[in-house]
């Protein structure tokens, strides 16, 4: 498998083709000497509990693992906190608001987008909604739903992070 960096020939700053691989995590240009590390991309997972203690799931609508399983959340933006970017994910995904974002644990992965393994530092957050009623599915998610967790099969869920967030969720942060 081709690593990222070598996607990557020419450098940004001054143009050169003399842009090679310093190490594992970084390219260096032999003319400028800029230095570009390939650090993970900021993504934010939603675990969402109704009044039942049920969780919320949804199928995924696009590849990745596109029909899967998965729970709300996507990518933080520039210049967004992992709060901010879970708040607006959980908006668009599910058409809920999210009263309270708590963090609770981050798992590196890698995201398959374009073909290409980008690396993602996902940060998973209990979030408190205070109106399920308005639950629709949205954006990257094709249907929503309420999963008791005794009802969770994690290998359901497309996403490899995701199945282990859920599994670490469901042994260590469920509210009992």
């Amino acid at each position: 498998m081709i690593h990222l960096l070598e996607k990557f020939q020419f450098c940004p700053v001054c143009g050169s083709q003399h842009f090679v691989i310093k190490n594992e995590k970084s390219k260096q240009c032999e003319n400028c000497h800029f230095e570009y590390y390939l650090n993970p991309s900021a993504a934010n997972v939603a675990f969402i509990m109704n009044k039942k203690g049920e969780i919320l799931i949804e199928r995924r609508l696009k590849e990745p693992a596109k029909g899967t399983y998965d729970l709300p959340g996507g990518f933080t933006d520039a210049n967004e906190t992992g709060e901010e970017g879970v708040i607006r994910e959980v908006k668009e995904e599910t058409n809920l608001d999210v009263t309270k974002a708590t963090y609770l644990f981050s798992l590196p992965n890698k995201y398959r987008y374009s073909g290409l393994d980008i690396p993602t530092l996902d940060m998973f957050f209990l979030c408190e909604v205070a109106d399920t009623s308005t639950l629709t599915a949205g954006d990257d998610a094709g249907e929503t739903l309420w999963m008791a967790p005794e009802d969770i099969h994690t290998e359901e869920f497309g996403l490899r992070s995701i199945r282990e967030g859920l599994r670490r969720f469901l042994d260590h942060h469920l509210p009992r």
